[in-house]
């Protein structure tokens, strides 16, 4: 199951990063339209966050200290410091897939942050719908403002 985990978080991130390029308005990157949230930018900056901390860092020994309020306020971060983030994400999290043991994923998370007693396999599926959550926005973000 490490195999196809590893293949679909590439894919998204991949996906990411292919949003993020496409963007032909640097400066769209991080606009807000009425009624959204976050820009494009920052749920890239948050996807990164979020993956290095509680895959490569808890899971794969990676050294990483995150700082989640400034996945969203840091505002006109470079589109190729952006897809370098979320590149050097994808490379982070692959490492750590191929450094763990099949079946590891049914031993407890090393944290409660998702709910005390979690597997690591639950933590992999639910930080998964967080970043195909995110890259869909970003995906839409883009379409609605990248004009």
């Amino acid at each position: 199951m490490l195999k196809e985990l590893n293949e679909m978080y590439a894919r998204y991130l991949k996906m990411a990063v292919d949003d993020i390029t496409a963007y032909t308005n640097e400066q769209d990157i991080w606009k807000v339209a009425p009624g959204i949230n976050n820009s494009a930018g920052n749920l890239a900056l948050h996807l990164a966050g979020n993956l290095r901390l509680f895959v490569g860092a808890i899971l794969g020994d990676t050294p990483y200290v995150r700082d989640r309020d400034a996945e969203f306020s840091l505002k006109d971060i470079p589109k190729t410091e952006l897809i370098s983030l979320l590149t050097i994400t994808s490379d982070v999290v692959s490492t750590t897939f191929d450094k763990m043991e099949d079946g590891s994923t049914a031993n407890i998370y090393p944290t409660d942050k998702f709910g005390a007693g979690k597997t690591i396999n639950y933590v992999l599926f639910h930080l998964l719908a967080h970043l195909a959550y995110h890259q869909g926005q970003i995906n839409y973000h883009r379409r609605l403002l990248n004009k």
